[in-house]
């Protein structure tokens, strides 16, 4: 027990921490204004100074520059005007997904005995597109995080096409804009596991299907296949908050700042409230401005500039985003309290707190199938850290994962933003479409942790193509360079995480009932029509009858448009004009975040610190534990002399493997040639039992090579056993000889060992 004394000594610690960290913080975000001021200056105003006939065309042009700016302002607010009646269209239209694709439904969710506002879609392939049925199919689930869905088959280079085009089936989730009375999210997880089953019916002859996650739907995937691990196949979550308290308290300039959002309100209780205010129903568009206020340059200024500077070429491109960034989806209170409560601020997940419908508590742990991790370190609403860390806080340890026979891979973008990680196409044709033609081979993976390395490859002629690699990690080492401060700016979200709990039962008692009572639907509809992102929208459409002259208008400008270059001087200026504003509000975000942090670290740092009876306790993983003595390990080597066959084909695999080197993509497409080629000589077995018994075979071979040797005759005492092990690596050998991966001198040698110990002569055994 930590006294008082020592108490308050951290508690000054914390305070001269967040003084240096705000300090930097609000240092660095003035440097970065400055320098976009002196660029904005010197790269557009600066050369018109000095160049005469430059000031020249300024006084020159000044008409020709008006005129410009007249036509482009019409085109503008024209194109507003376009998007408020898309809105009120799509709108009449019951807010059908914004699929780029045809689709057919398959299961509509509203007519089980336990409706939700869930469907089923099977993806029509465009023409041109084949599918073969007996190839996995790809279920896609998009979030459901205040907007509609579609985002994953948004456009023709995205999640959906990319699978397509692979000549994988594809179906989506899709979810309805009003939920059913009194569904839940453990209800949705339970109507998302029968979704899967039926997959699995329309395809007997594929694998298992792949579950893609995108953001709150990674987690939604997460807790599907830790519920149904014998239904769903490999699971790829891209941007998803799996550990909401990670986020990188870093002693650079610059942070995540949505994390900090639910202790700085006071916990859930807010959502409750807004909840109830709305006869029950929570809007989404509130979760869409949380999102909007995190960028202010970008959603007051540089989006609308963006297309007003470019109002020829942008309004299509501006006005599909728009669509879907514009449809506002409802969830039932108790949705929304479930994921405030259990992810935002309890963070439970991971921790095996949260119950299914079953009874059963979800652990993660049961998920059999390889994980595919996605995330982006320009992603400042899901950073790395909260896609990564719960691995750690599950696992524990590497071996953990080895004797679990999972296999997880990581991948890394190094810049794209959260929305770029299901929305570009760029990163759809290199980093999805990577994964959908490698996730064979993952599955052929050792049980671990992997880092997965994409290398662009360009032709001569300009077309790019790309190597996969995969290079094995240890969760320790992958956790300490990820989390700079070893995760004790976790600590303070525990007491966020109480001070959350007291608050939501005071409200609960005090408030709760007074505002129900008060709530009712027709001021929660006149309140939901006019929320500021619904009104910006409604407002300027042909509903306003005072904007019947625009559409005329713009067409006038279109008959008669003198568009300027963007060379021109007037245009100069204009965008430097436009850098300035943009980075007036950028500075304002950095400041406000950094006030955000220390406001969040002053209050629950410094409460945590005077509260905690450990202060210094940390997360399992930092503890320096010897790994010969975790129980993982103990077990595995309890057990070296057990086993039969499957033991012994897997511990000689690793007996026999090449050491320190990544595992390219054509070594792991070889193992599965060989695979198929003496399937009758390979154990038999599920491939979720298979992995499990090579992850304990490793951590056997691993810790104690000598007994895994020795021992390897009581795994092979039926003399066919050997009789077969011998014919299947000899002919394994011999392929590799021939593909021109001979085996090195080091792996001969451990094969002559084996060979001995289990009584096979050289002469029989060959070299």
């Amino acid at each position: 027990m930590t006294d008082l004394p020592q108490k308050f000594s951290l508690s000054r610690d914390v305070q001269r921490k967040l003084a240096v960290i705000f300090n930097k913080r609000v240092q660095g975000a003035k440097e970065r204004f400055q320098q976009r001021m002196q660029e904005a200056l010197a790269n557009k105003v600066a050369p018109m100074a000095t160049a005469p006939q430059q000031t020249a065309a300024l006084g020159g042009g000044w008409a020709d520059y008006m005129t410009d700016l007249t036509q482009r302002s019409v085109l503008f607010w024209e194109t507003l005007l376009q998007r408020g009646n898309q809105y009120v269209e799509h709108q009449r239209a019951g807010m059908p997904p914004v699929l780029h694709f045809d689709y057919e439904t398959v299961l509509d969710a509203r007519s089980f005995p336990r409706p939700v506002n869930y469907a089923l879609l099977r993806i029509t392939p465009p023409e041109g597109v084949k599918v073969d049925p007996k190839r996995r199919p790809y279920v896609i689930i998009d979030p459901r995080a205040g907007h509609g869905p579609g985002i994953g088959g948004f456009k023709d280079d995205s999640q959906v096409g990319v699978a397509l085009r692979s000549g994988h089936p594809v179906y989506f989730v899709i979810f309805f804009p009003q939920p059913e009375p009194g569904q839940t999210l453990l209800d949705v997880c339970e109507c998302e596991a029968v979704f899967v089953r039926k997959v699995r019916e329309l395809h007997p002859d594929s694998g298992k299907p792949a579950i893609v996650g995108n953001c709150q739907g990674g987690w939604a995937a997460m807790m599907l296949a830790a519920s149904n691990p014998e239904d769903t196949g490999p699971i790829v979550i891209n941007g998803a908050p799996m550990s909401y308290w990670g986020g990188a308290w870093e002693e650079g300039d610059n942070d995540n700042p949505m994390r900090y959002s639910g202790g700085l309100l006071g916990g859930t209780w807010l959502s409750s409230f807004v909840s109830d205010l709305s006869n029950g129903v929570f809007d989404g568009a509130w979760l869409v401005q949380n999102f909007e206020n995190l960028n202010p340059a970008n959603t007051y200024w540089k989006k609308y500039y963006h297309l007003f500077a470019n109002v020829d070429t942008e309004p299509q491109r501006f006005l599909e985003f728009e669509r879907w960034w514009g449809g506002f989806f409802l969830m039932n209170r108790e949705e929304i309290e479930w994921i405030t409560q259990n992810l935002f601020v309890g963070n439970k997940l991971w921790s095996g707190g949260i119950k299914a419908q079953s009874g059963r508590y979800l652990d993660l742990r049961e998920i059999r199938s390889p994980i595919v991790l996605f995330a982006s370190m320009g992603d400042n609403i899901t950073p790395p850290e909260q896609a990564f860390n719960w691995v750690a806080d599950v696992y524990g340890s590497t071996e953990e994962i080895k004797a679990r026979g999972q296999v997880i891979v990581g991948l890394l973008h190094q810049d794209v933003g959260h929305l770029g990680i299901f929305v570009s196409g760029a990163v759809a044709k290199k980093e999805h479409a990577q994964i959908v033609s490698v996730l064979k081979s993952i599955e052929a993976l050792p049980p671990g942790l992997y880092g997965m390395q994409i290398q662009t490859i360009e032709s001569k002629n300009g077309e790019k193509s790309y190597e996969v690699s995969f290079v094995e990690r240890r969760l320790e080492e992958v956790m300490a360079k990820l989390n700079r401060f070893e995760r004790r700016d976790e600590k303070p979200f525990e007491a966020a995480s109480s001070v959350s709990d007291f608050n939501q039962r005071a409200y609960e008692l005090f408030a709760q009932p007074l505002v129900q009572a008060m709530s009712s639907e027709p001021a929660a509809k006149l309140a939901r029509d006019l929320h500021p992102e619904r009104v910006q929208r409604w407002a300027i459409s042909d509903s306003n009858p005072w904007l019947a002259w625009l559409k005329p208008a713009a067409e006038t400008v279109r008959a008669q448009r003198k568009p300027l270059g963007p060379d021109h001087p007037w245009r100069q200026l204009e965008a430097a004009g436009s850098e300035l504003i943009a980075a007036s509000l950028d500075y304002y975000r950095d400041v406000s975040n950094a006030f955000s942090e220390a406001a969040f670290f002053e209050l629950y740092g410094n409460l945590f610190a005077l509260t905690a009876a450990d202060i210094d306790g940390k997360p399992k993983i930092e503890q320096a534990v010897e790994l010969g003595q975790l129980p993982v390990v103990k077990a595995a080597l309890a057990d070296v002399g057990k086993g039969g066959y499957p033991e012994a084909v897997a511990r000689i695999g690793f007996l026999l493997q090449r050491h320190g080197q990544p595992l390219p993509l054509s070594r792991l497409e070889l193992r599965a040639e060989l695979a198929d080629k003496h399937r009758a000589l390979l154990p038999e077995g599920s491939p979720d039992e298979l992995r499990r018994i090579r992850g304990v075979q490793e951590i056997i071979v691993r810790f104690d090579p000598e007994a895994a040797l020795e021992t390897l005759p009581a795994l092979l005492s039926d003399p066919a056993d050997r009789k077969k092990l011998f014919k299947l690596v000899d002919a394994i050998i011999k392929d590799m000889g021939a593909a021109g991966q001979e085996p090195t001198q080091e792996q001969f040698a451990a094969w002559e060992k084996v060979q001995k110990v289990l009584g096979r002569s050289k002469q029989a055994g060959g070299k």
